[in-house]
């Protein structure tokens, strides 16, 4: 299972983002099991992507599942790599 960005990027562990427009990073991608808290959203939710914020805390962590990532407007896409 492959998750993209509105604009068509593949999302991979690590990418920076703005999500609500406050800087963020892809934490992890939830689509192959080998993880138990991967495997745990996998069986719960189909999949998707946990984002880290990097900034003052607003949000500290959000989930979005897989099937709601073509509705979810306000991720964007922002660059690879970076650390957390």
């Amino acid at each position: 299972m492959i998750f993209k960005y509105q604009t068509g990027e593949e999302i991979k562990k690590g990418d920076r983002v703005l999500f609500h427009g406050e800087a963020g990073q892809i934490e992890f991608v939830a689509s192959e099991p080998g993880d138990p808290i991967i495997d745990w959203h996998i069986k719960e939710d189909g999949g998707g992507i946990m984002i880290l914020e990097l900034g003052p805390k607003l949000f500290g962590r959000v989930f979005i599942p897989g099937d709601q990532l073509d509705e979810t407007e306000d991720l964007q896409f922002v660059g690879r790599g970076g650390s957390t």
